[in-house]
């Protein structure tokens, strides 16, 4: 007791010097732990989108830009596939096809042209409004609608692609009919249309603006619209053959087990324009090999510590050789060596007990709230 007591006064006295130290065990203690919840977290994140998406259609080349296209909705550019890919799916009587286009975006979320199949698949329901119902509509999710203040009877307009394509796509300002409830996943930060307003947005479909001459004719003077509207809609129609029109992937849903096998075996022909990829095998692939790297990190966190351990334990050992007069004192009062012994473990057990009180509450926070800071993480990341 009376070595504690020693010890508390002397550490309350240096408060400072106590309080770093404290600090830096606390986080020496606290980090690795944060680091294995979050990228547990972020695997689970991942992991559990692929899982919950049996099949994926899109172009022959890299399966891993396809899922992050198909179910990340991230930048990456891949080879479109067409209405007649999705159609094919249908016939087949095998799986419901859900057509997805990525291909455009608006204020840094992607626009996602889809059907209203998708909200069932992915469960996503709606905290206002309704669903999107004619062209020109769209619901955002609800990271997107925080964010750009957005809610029904609300406007957003498609960005340009490029600036300088005057034959190619134009901007299109859509009405927000919804706001989806909020779900952790990248639905959250996009906005959902009809994938033939994707088509509007593309310049494959588009509206007449019949204009009256001065001798009561009306001239086939073609418009792009820039807003869909009642006075306008019946206007607008779509040229060329539909089996052409572009899609970035389909997301096949199988009606059972022997389905998806007899679907999957008809996309195995190497030559074929199309594949059919199993999201979650790609996924398992990709995380693979983050955590073939997350073991060489490992290594080095362990190296890193062992090295901020050593750098406390050389501070502690320089404060105790700067307090030799001090202990040679206690000496000559008739302090025993033991007693000195007893000091310095404490010291050094208060100091690790304070530690583990500050970290304490970080990992609770990260085992309650991991899932959520993955989420926020992943949302706020740059694609």
């Amino acid at each position: 007791m009376n070595a504690l007591f020693l010890a508390a006064a002397y550490l309350r006295h240096h408060w400072v010097r106590s309080a770093v130290l404290v600090f830096v065990t606390a986080l020496l203690l606290a980090v690795p732990l944060a680091a294995q919840t979050l990228l547990r977290g972020a695997e689970s994140r991942l992991t559990a989108r692929a899982e919950a998406t049996p099949l994926l259609v899109g172009a022959r080349g890299s399966a891993l830009d396809l899922v992050m296209t198909g179910l990340y909705f991230s930048e990456d550019r891949v080879i479109p596939i067409t209405q007649a890919d999705a159609d094919a799916v249908w016939d087949s009587g095998l799986a419901l096809p859900i057509p997805l286009h990525t291909g455009f975006s608006t204020n840094g979320a992607r626009i996602v042209g889809t059907s209203l199949d998708y909200l069932e698949f992915r469960g996503l329901t709606l905290a206002q409004g309704r669903p999107f119902a004619v062209l020109g509509e769209a619901i955002a999710g609800a990271t997107l609608a925080d964010r750009l203040g957005l809610s029904p009877g609300g406007t957003l307009v498609s960005s340009p692609e490029n600036l300088f394509d005057l034959d190619g796509t134009y901007p299109l300002q859509m009405d927000v009919t919804g706001v989806l409830s909020p779900t952790g996943t990248p639905d959250d930060e996009a906005l959902f249309t009809d994938v033939k307003t994707a088509w509007v947005i593309a310049g494959i479909g588009h509206g007449h603006d019949d204009i009256v001459g001065a001798d009561g004719q009306t001239p086939a003077s073609i418009t792009q619209f820039t807003r869909i509207t009642p006075a306008n809609i019946d206007s607008f129609h779509f040229h060329g053959d539909p089996g052409a029109y572009p899609l970035t992937a389909v997301i096949a849903v199988p009606y059972d087990q022997r389905a998806a096998t007899i679907l999957r075996g008809r996309y195995l022909e190497a030559d074929a324009a199309t594949q059919a990829v199993v999201p979650e095998d790609v996924v398992q692939s990709l995380v693979a090999q983050v955590f073939r790297i997350k073991s060489l990190l490992d290594a080095v966190m362990v190296l890193t510590g062992a090295a901020a351990l050593a750098a406390l334990g050389l501070a502690l050992f320089l404060a105790w050789r700067l307090r030799a007069p001090e202990m040679l004192t206690a000496l000559r009062l008739g302090a025993r060596r033991g007693m000195i012994a007893r000091l310095v473990l404490a010291e050094t057990a208060l100091v690790l007990v304070a530690a583990l009180v500050l970290a304490a509450p970080i990992a609770v926070i990260l085992q309650s709230q991991g899932e959520s800071i993955v989420t926020w993480l992943l949302a706020t990341a740059p694609s």
